[in-house]
């Protein structure tokens, strides 16, 4: 079976291009796998790529491509949605070649990884193949305009898959989709090349984008109250973003400037987690919480926010790390430094921590997918005959509206 994979831009990083990554490799042990970047604006990808994985660029970015001097990519896009906030990275170019592979396509399953693609998917993927949404941000991260039109394109495809049950959920309640399979996915989380966390070092460590619903202002509040019991520990942010510069004014301002610091963007970040004891996470919201689970796999117990949607299927409290209430500071140092003075349930969670973390194997999980396509293919039938008597449904209520209003 060939299986085509459809990604913004696979040259960048990001944890979308890193679950979809691991999930291509994944399924390259049973299929053929291809990733289609609509993006690409480097010569390599900052992400190694499994060598059996197909990668075709459809648009080069890169200043003076042939590209950029086509009279389309001046354009802006006509069928990417304009109220998906990447609207403006897309050109009418994109379009064009996007609409191009997909209609001529040989693949037996698409997946379409982002809501625009996604929308790509429905416009012109063939329907003799098995057309999948991939839901990377949570439902209600989108705006209503955008759910709105995605409820329309949605429909017309065999099946949603979002990170989590619970978002899942949400989008069962909130956007019926007649014939069309809602289910949740976790990502993929292959176990690191290096050893384990010894658990014996004085740092807490912290990824992400250094952008406001991270929340690592607040973590750098709660790290000041550790700092003033535990002086020797330290706290590392490793990530880039629009942030930096407010949240190093914030570590100068607290006096952390000995023990916080922000360490710019780090790969493979399981390297610098493994020199971590503990990691944390004050989010406002996480889609899934890759970080965390990439924490577990080092074998490093995390401490994290109570956010909408991720942590709470990822860390059962008080076994594997603690949940703290969202946007609760106080809280926020208190588990840290329960941690901290208690290092015999540190190194019991632990060992809890990467012990739970195999759930997120590829295996299994790629094993979910496979799944899901053979139930997708023997039910195609019956959720064709859904969505038929859904619309018959929706047509008759509104002829019955006219009625009513005459």
């Amino acid at each position: 079976m060939k299986i085509t994979l459809l990604l913004h831009n696979a040259y960048a990083i990001g944890g979308t291009v890193r679950t979809t990554l691991n999930l291509a490799a994944a399924l390259a042990d049973r299929h053929e796998v291809e990733i289609v970047s609509m993006l690409r604006h480097r010569e390599v990808p900052r992400f190694t790529v499994d060598p059996r994985v197909r990668l075709i660029p459809l648009v080069d970015t890169r200043v003076g491509s042939e590209d950029m001097a086509d009279p389309l990519f001046g354009e802006p896009a006509r069928d990417f949605p304009l109220t998906e906030k990447r609207h403006h990275q897309y050109s009418r170019l994109v379009d064009v070649r996007a609409a191009e592979l997909l209609r001529t396509t040989d693949a037996d399953v698409l997946i379409g990884t982002r809501p625009g693609i996604n929308v790509y998917l429905a416009l012109f993927g063939p329907r003799r193949a098995l057309r999948i949404a991939q839901e990377h941000l949570r439902h209600d991260a989108h705006s209503k305009r955008l759910r709105a039109e995605l409820a329309r394109h949605y429909r017309t495809l065999d099946a949603v898959v979002t990170t989590t049950e619970a978002d899942a959920a949400v989008y069962r309640a909130r956007m019926p989709l007649p014939g069309v399979r809602v289910l949740a996915v976790p990502n993929i989380v292959p176990a690191p090349a290096g050893p384990p966390s010894e658990g014996t070092s004085k740092v807490i460590a912290a990824a992400g984008r250094l952008v406001r619903g991270k929340r690592f202002d607040l973590l750098i509040e709660a790290f000041s109250g550790v700092a003033a019991k535990h002086p020797d520990w330290r706290l590392r942010i490793h990530g880039g973003g629009a942030e930096r510069t407010q949240l190093q004014g914030l570590i100068d301002g607290l006096g952390l400037g000995g023990q916080a610091e922000l360490t710019g963007p780090r790969s493979p970040i399981e390297a610098e987690f493994a020199k971590a004891s503990i990691v944390a996470s004050a989010s406002d919201a996480e889609s899934f919480g890759m970080t965390l689970v990439e924490a577990m796999r080092c074998g490093v117990p995390v401490v994290s926010t109570d956010c909408p949607l991720g942590p709470a299927e990822i860390i059962h409290d008080g076994t594997n790390g603690l949940l703290v209430p969202r946007g609760d500071g106080p809280a926020l140092t208190d588990a840290l430094l329960t941690l901290i003075e208690d290092p015999e349930r540190r190194r019991t969670m632990a060992g809890n921590a990467r012990e739970s973390s195999h759930r997120y194997d590829p295996e299994p999980i790629a094993e979910r997918y496979q799944l899901l396509f053979e139930e997708l293919r023997a039910t195609r039938g019956r959720r064709a005959r859904e969505r038929a008597m859904a619309r018959i449904r929706a047509r008759a209520r509104r002829l019955l509206r006219r009625a009513l209003r005459r």
